[in-house]
């Protein structure tokens, strides 16, 4: 099982990325566990600057706006 978690305060590009992410594993049909990290000191722990981030498995993937889905896609299937 893929862990991922989507790092941002509760922005709409954030809940937007949660979304895009939720809805490409379940295309997919990936098993998979979504965490949204919200609080400032667990984002900072990631070296993430700018939200939103998606870590997938203990890596940082993405920073900084809403990934596109093919991005999404390659992470998942990677």
């Amino acid at each position: 099982m893929i862990t991922i978690k989507i790092l941002g305060t509760g922005c709409a590009n954030c809940k937007a990325t949660q979304k895009l992410v939720e809805d490409v594993i379940k295309a997919r049909g990936v098993q998979a566990q979504v965490e949204k990290v919200e609080d400032i000191p667990s984002i900072m722990k990631y070296g993430v600057m700018s939200t939103p981030g998606v870590v997938i498995d203990g890596k940082v993937v993405h920073a900084g706006g809403i990934p596109s889905r093919a991005q999404v896609e390659q992470w998942i299937s990677a």
